[in-house]
């Protein structure tokens, strides 16, 4: 990867939908030179996915809530069966394993605290794996982004 390469990276990221032409223009490639380093820059995985960024508020999910998940016991099995529950989670946008005190941190969208709390019932309350969570309730999206350049 070159400098290039960072260029065409940093515009994407922001608008996918930018052609090869207005690209070439701002980076100085042609069109058919920034249509390889895409394919090359997707290939290679650098580029993971292409979507489109909604609006949870404008589609009824007016909360986002920040959860901490402490597990009881944190073997391979308890910790896979715990990542594959997550990814199916329809209201959980972004799941990590993480260091420290808390074992995962959850970002959810929710229409209402009714949802998060069945999410609760069926995610954690019946699970016998979970010793306790923390829940905090987003006030304000000061800042919400994948920007990585």
């Amino acid at each position: 990867m070159d400098t290039k390469d960072l260029e065409i990276l940093h515009l994407v990221q922001s608008n996918m939908r930018l052609t090869a032409e207005a690209i070439g223009q701002d980076v100085g490639l042609s069109p058919p030179a920034v249509q390889k380093r895409l394919q090359k820059l997707r290939a290679s995985g650098v580029i993971e996915k292409e979507i489109a960024v909604l609006s949870p508020g404008k589609l009824g999910r007016e909360m986002t809530i920040i959860v901490e998940v402490i597990l009881e016991r944190e073997n391979r099995a308890h910790l896979d069966a715990f990542k594959r529950k997550m990814r199916k989670a329809p209201c959980v946008q972004q799941c990590y394993y993480t260091t420290g005190e808390g074992d995962f941190f959850l970002i959810l969208t929710v229409k209402d605290i009714q949802e998060y709390e069945a999410f609760t019932q069926e995610y954690f309350f019946d699970e016998s794996n979970i010793s306790r969570f923390k829940t905090a309730v987003v006030m304000d999206r000061v800042k919400v982004s994948l920007d990585v350049l």
